[in-house]
């Protein structure tokens, strides 16, 4: 429906429902455009422009971190970052994660207490800090404007009073036996985190891209927006319930 009603009834190669799959094979799956000119019978330069557009269009209905927070209204947030690995780098010393020691893009996830998905952050480049990566995306002043707690691991220590972290052991020293406890804690909290960041991988683009970084902020838009679509469709009586493996 909003192939048919953002571009009207222009003449295409493939019907409205067919652009649609021929995306969500690519984000899916991150087929080769190769493997989709084959499959559906069409040219690459089509299969390339298909794809893109319907990113596009997806990428335009993401919601902000903001919106998000209103219309969802957690008790409190879990927040991670991760590196959606890519193999077309364009400064090979800013993409360059020495903590995965790969190549990629930053991606902050923002999740429910249950470990589903609420926002993706736009991508930077693999070497920044988790909570550099916070900071630039305004994500725990956003948080604290709405009141709504942010639970985080270490690497986001420092981040404010809002932002609740592990407390981390000191040089020739232990832990108290409170503090032990206290990170027990909130390590059982911030367990579905994973989930999300799990069900984020699921789409192979954030495995192993071959695009280009910077279309990795589109993509992580797009996904988003199909995220909250199969939520909402399974909240539907008489809907499709969807599988186990995703």
């Amino acid at each position: 429906m909003l192939l048919s009603t953002r571009e009207g009834d222009r003449r295409c190669t493939l019907r409205p429902f067919q652009r649609a799959m021929v995306a969500l094979v690519y984000l899916r799956g991150h087929t080769t455009l190769a493997k989709i000119t084959a499959g559906f019978g069409i040219s690459e330069s089509t299969a390339h422009a298909n794809t893109r557009t319907v990113v596009d269009l997806l990428t335009a209905r993401a919601p902000d971190l903001l919106k998000t927070l209103r219309e969802h209204d957690p008790d409190f947030v879990l927040l991670d970052g991760t590196l959606a690995e890519c193999d077309r780098v364009g400064d090979s010393r800013a993409g360059y994660s020495h903590r995965h020691r790969r190549h990629g893009v930053n991606v902050q996830v923002v999740t429910d207490p249950n470990g589903r998905l609420l926002w993706l952050s736009p991508a930077l480049p693999g070497r920044t800090h988790d909570l550099t990566a916070a900071r630039t995306h305004l994500i725990i002043r956003i948080c604290e404007r709405q009141g709504v707690p942010i639970l985080a691991d270490l690497a986001y220590q420092g981040g404010g009073t809002w932002l609740t972290t592990g407390i981390k052991r000191k040089p020739l020293q232990d832990l108290t036996p409170t503090e032990r406890t206290l990170n027990q804690a909130l390590a059982a909290a911030r367990a579905p985190v994973e989930r999300g960041v799990a069900r984020l991988k699921s789409w192979r683009n954030f495995r192993r891209s071959r695009c280009s970084p910077h279309r990795m902020t589109s993509i992580a838009k797009a996904i988003l927006t199909l995220e909250r679509q199969r939520r909402r469709s399974s909240r539907i009586p008489g809907s499709a319930r969807p599988s186990s493996t995703g």
